[in-house]
């Protein structure tokens, strides 16, 4: 995991003094967390991915979307995927990824690699890639939207899903998606639109993920925006260990805390949690395919994150 990466999340002061959630009540109708970061551990507490499925699956997680955020990490996790049925991977160069590769010359060798992984069966999403222009400066612009063009061409030609990552840059996310035209599964990981921005994504067809900043007091845009937008259109997601849902904001996050968020997006809709996670768990499969597809190899050696 690359400091670039790691410098774009929103930290909470005491997250790595945290200790993770109990286990909440598990779902009556499973679903599947769309964004993960298995790899990064956080807190007191030492989840290594496994248990963090383990529990994830005791409570109505029954898959998640692995997602890298450099080659390094994409690499880890279309190996992992490759061996454990509970898991699919998404690979990519983060935005904030690409000015410094770019700088070094490395871009290109490492949108190289990306590609190459793109042809693993239980690859399944090209992601997480877009434009992020909180931190990068107009310098960098022109690098990200360079790396962003060549991830939605890598995933229209291996007829992938692209998961997107925008912040502060909605309105050139759209103008690249249209000028060179869209996958036909894109996501908008983590969507932090407002309502009108929704009405706007889902018109295209594009899915919404939302994680647990739904969840947060100061976020009615973005309630506003899960009320405008057809249930066909949602993904849920917790990006962990980032954006813990309330009541554990503050603390790591992990897929077993999903069952939160889904019931806080019922709730908000006035609709029940199963018949929700039932709509949720239907477009997630439209996206990504089954995950128990009999194309889980034998692993033939311990896996470790970066490995």
């Amino acid at each position: 995991m690359t400091e670039a990466f790691l410098r774009s999340r929103e930290r909470h002061p005491d997250d790595r003094a945290a200790e993770y959630p109990p286990l909440p009540v598990p779902l009556v109708v499973p679903v599947y967390d769309n964004h993960t970061h298995l790899e990064i551990q956080d807190g007191v507490e030492s989840l290594d991915f496994k248990e963090q499925l383990d529990r994830a699956s005791s409570v109505g997680v029954r898959g998640v979307v692995q997602v890298g955020t450099d080659l390094a990490t994409s690499r880890w996790s279309a190996e992992i995927a490759s061996h454990e049925p509970r898991v699919l991977a998404a690979v990519a160069l983060h935005p904030n990824e690409a000015p410094e590769l770019e700088q070094q010359g490395l871009l290109d060798e490492h949108l190289a690699g990306i590609a190459e992984l793109a042809s693993r069966p239980r690859v399944r999403a090209i992601g997480e890639t877009g434009l992020d222009f909180f931190r990068t400066g107009e310098d960098g612009r022109d690098a990200q939207i360079r790396a962003f063009e060549a991830h939605i061409a890598i995933a229209k030609e291996h007829d992938l899903a692209l998961q997107i990552h925008d912040r502060d840059a909605h309105r050139d996310v759209l103008r690249v998606l249209r000028r060179v035209g869209a996958p036909e599964r894109t996501v908008f990981h983590c969507f932090s639109g407002d309502e009108e921005f929704a009405r706007e994504v889902a018109a295209e067809g594009w899915f919404l993920s939302f994680a647990g900043t739904v969840t947060f007091k100061n976020a009615g845009p973005l309630r506003a925006a899960l009320e405008a937008v057809p249930r066909a259109n949602v993904l849920i997601e917790t990006d962990a260990p980032f954006l813990t849902p309330t009541p554990f904001r503050g603390r790591p996050n992990s897929s077993y805390l999903l069952p939160h968020t889904l019931r806080f997006m019922a709730d908000h809709l006035g609709t029940d949690a199963s018949m929700l996670a039932a709509q949720i768990s239907s477009n997630t499969e439209a996206v990504y395919g089954k995950w128990d597809d009999n194309s889980v190899d034998t692993p033939t050696e311990p896996l470790g994150p970066g490995s």
